[in-house]
């Protein structure tokens, strides 16, 4: 299935359930795996990142930021993904991605989404990200709001191979 097919679907489905979560907890999303997404069998690698991108859409819409930046002409950018693999997933499996944001500071926002089949973990996409207006970088708490907590750990050590590039 294309993705901005996919998008479309899913931010249509999202609209239902407009304001139903806050950008601090997490939000569900459910895609079913067509032959479209599968090499012979199992989801393709590259479609992990689509079906994150659809799960991002869907939170940025079920926690109303999406008609924020919208309105406010402000868009969200990936500055980096890191895709952990569990798991294949057969071809017409229902897949569960829970999304959240794991951590922000001033500047970047670490999304998590969490894939399951069945219960059963897949695959993590991990994906850093930031509000641009323009060519200004916007503080994450003026999309998301306040994030209090420590950093994970694995949000540190991602930092710091990304700086030894």
């Amino acid at each position: 299935m294309s993705g901005f097919f996919r998008n479309l679907l899913t931010a249509l489905w999202a609209l239902l359930f407009w304001r139903s979560a806050t950008p601090q907890g997490p939000t569900v999303a459910h895609f079913r795996v067509t032959p479209f997404d599968t090499g012979l069998l199992m989801l393709k690698s590259d479609q992990y990142l689509q079906f994150a991108e659809a799960a991002q859409v869907d939170f940025m819409i079920k926690t109303a930021l999406m008609g924020r930046l919208l309105a406010d002409r402000v868009s969200f950018v990936n500055a980096a993904l890191m895709v952990r693999f569990a798991k294949p997933v057969r071809m017409f499996s229902r897949v569960r991605v829970e999304s959240c944001v794991a951590y922000a500071d001033g500047r970047y926002a670490w999304f998590v989404h969490a894939f399951s089949v069945r219960g059963m973990p897949c695959a993590q996409v991990m994906v850093k990200m930031k509000f641009k207006k323009g060519p200004v970088t916007l503080p994450t708490d003026q999309a998301l709001g306040v994030f209090n907590g420590p950093c994970p750990t694995w949000v540190a050590q991602w930092e710091d191979t990304l700086g030894a590039l």
